[in-house]
């Protein structure tokens, strides 16, 4: 799949889930409201969809949400797309994951062709996790984080940077991440959604949040690329892979080759776009003749790049969507 820009198209983000045991500060209010269940796809129509996207050119998917593992047995869409994984059609099934459910979901994941999980854990500090999170246990989510490295699951630990709130708890993450053999990403906060916290007083570029790091180690560059966005550095001699995500700082959009689907059937293009694509009537009124013509009309519609820079410094054009809605 190509899009109008020549970009190749080979990365599905689906969110299976627009809940979350947790109330992150920078991804929703505290008091969320959640799509009804009928709006949902259910695991078939998510499969369907997933198949004729592989027959089009996909090949590597992850799973999100909201958690996606909080939805009620997950672990059957799991193993459905894992069979394309063992298949051969699939070359990486990967899944993003706020870890409290973990020790649970570890094994499964393994078993159905999960190799590698991005964990989110955003500061050591049981307090401050508690205070970011609005309640979430830290001890629950590290017991989880060691069930999936004993499962054999290769583990990327994404941090959002946050001005003021996590900036001294980076080195004991790199710390904890270069001992357990872990990536580590750093990611700038973004402009989704209205009723979260302040982004302009949140917001730090990303080689001001690592100031630590370039003061006590040094950063060597690499040529590793992963799926998404992240430019790699290797953080000697801590012996850390450090991911740098920069949506706002420095944008990565000449490359994009993602598109996202949500949970209740939409497509959309960009991340910091409202412009989308509904495949949900398709699926359920029209069949898959119909999806392939949206499919085309999807990748003609994907725009050059996201306006996160201008929508941080003009609010009134911020997106109204949260994080949890189209999946990270």
């Amino acid at each position: 799949m190509i899009d109008g820009f020549g970009r190749k198209i080979d990365y599905l983000r689906i969110s299976v889930t627009d809940r979350c045991n947790f109330r992150c500060h920078y991804c929703m209010p505290e008091k969320q409201s959640f799509l009804p269940h009928a709006d949902l796809l259910d695991y078939s129509e998510i499969a369907s969809l997933a198949n004729r996207f592989i027959a089009h050119g996909i090949r590597k998917i992850r799973l999100t949400g909201g958690e996606p593992l909080v939805r009620r047995d997950i672990d059957v869409l799991i193993k459905e797309l894992g069979r394309h994984v063992h298949a051969g059609r699939l070359d990486e099934l990967t899944l993003t994951t706020n870890g409290s459910r973990l020790r649970q979901f570890s094994e499964i994941l393994a078993d159905s062709g999960v190799r590698r999980i991005n964990v989110s854990i955003d500061s050591l500090d049981p307090d401050i996790f508690r205070n970011i999170t609005r309640g979430g246990d830290l001890a629950q989510v590290l017991e989880g984080v060691s069930a999936a490295k004993a499962s054999g699951l290769h583990i990327k630990i994404n941090m959002v940077a946050l001005k003021g709130q996590n900036q001294t708890d980076l080195l004991p993450m790199a710390e904890y991440c270069a001992a357990n053999s872990f990536d580590l990403s750093i990611i700038e906060t973004m402009p989704l959604g209205n009723a979260v916290e302040d982004r302009q007083n949140a917001y730090i570029a990303i080689n001001d949040f690592i100031a630590p790091i370039r003061a006590n180690f040094q950063l060597q560059p690499l040529t590793d690329r992963s799926a998404g966005p992240a430019r790699y550095w290797h953080v000697a001699p801590l012996g850390l892979r450090l991911g740098l995500i920069t949506p706002m700082s420095h944008n990565f959009c000449d490359d994009c080759n993602r598109l996202r689907l949500t949970t209740d059937g939409k497509i959309f293009m960009c991340l910091g776009s409202e412009m989308h694509v509904d495949f949900r009537k398709a699926i359920r009124e029209e069949g898959m003749d119909a999806v392939d013509r949206m499919l085309q009309k999807a990748l003609r519609l994907k725009p050059e790049r996201h306006d996160f820079e201008r929508q941080m410094a003009q609010p009134e054009m911020r997106l109204v969507r949260h994080m949890n809605t189209t999946g990270g």
